[in-house]
């Protein structure tokens, strides 16, 4: 993954790190960026020897929105063959968990992009917000539909419709935010997060996480018999029977992803 130029890549142990790598720009995120990033997490979603990717930025700023100057000059058939976002759609398929460790700015696109992520891990001096009517434009990676999800459409449109900037302790009051950290642990506390999950059985995270990604769109019945089916599937797997049995005999399992 060394031919990346616009962001930083490496694996410590079970956990896939990508860190954007645009400070002079705030980490704005062009389509060459967006590229790059997507395809740094799928190639961490097919090896079997990464259990957790987390997402971070470089600098002052997780990302503090789309390339404006690569956008200003736009119209919507260009934007119709350029497929604007198909790369944004492929993250949804990822089936690793994700965490963002959000250091500073995480506005428009880079909010979109930590919304696509599992869980959001905050320095209590990020900030996060939509300023896209302020371009009289709007979200179009996902924005609206996500946020609307967490927080319910009244609370999601005073914060859409006026651009303001919230802080990660509204961020976290609201829901968005799994946790706020201080700036100087943010990425030691994350790490510590993916290197716990990394010891989780990694097939239970993965049925675990689709489960409750259908959850936000189906039907409380529907969604319950989906759960049962990944319920029944993972008896197949090789780690149910480690893990009942290292409980059985009170001692630590030791899961291999099978």
């Amino acid at each position: 993954m060394s031919e990346f130029v616009s962001i930083a890549v490496r694996q410590e142990g079970p956990v896939g790190v990508i860190e954007l790598a645009r400070p002079n720009v705030l980490n704005a995120l062009s389509r060459q960026m967006v590229s790059e990033i997507v395809a740094a997490v799928e190639s961490f979603d097919r090896d079997e020897e990464v259990c957790v990717i987390v997402l971070t930025g470089r600098g002052r700023a997780f990302a503090a929105g789309a390339d404006i100057q690569e956008m200003a000059n736009d119209d919507p058939v260009r934007l119709e063959w350029l497929n604007q976002f198909a790369d944004w759609d492929r993250l949804s398929l990822v089936k690793t968990p994700m965490i963002a460790a959000v250091n500073g700015l995480a506005l428009g696109g880079g909010f979109e992009l930590a919304l696509s992520c599992d869980l959001i891990i905050a320095s209590a001096a990020a900030e996060f917000g939509f300023p896209e009517v302020n371009l009289g434009v709007m979200p179009g990676a996902g924005g609206t539909q996500r946020l609307t999800k967490l927080i319910g459409p009244k609370q999601a449109l005073a914060w859409l419709w006026t651009g303001e900037r919230l802080s990660a302790k509204e961020a976290h009051a609201l829901g968005v935010v799994t946790r706020v950290v201080s700036p100087e642990l943010l990425m030691e506390e994350t790490m510590r997060l993916a290197r716990r999950l990394a010891e989780q059985p990694p097939l239970a995270l993965r049925l675990i996480k689709e489960a409750v990604q259908k959850a936000v769109d189906y039907p409380l019945y529907e969604g319950m018999q989906f759960e049962r089916k990944n319920f029944y599937l993972l008896f197949a797997s090789e780690d149910q029977k480690e893990g009942m049995a290292a409980f059985l005999e009170k001692r630590k399992p030791q899961f291999r992803g099978k």
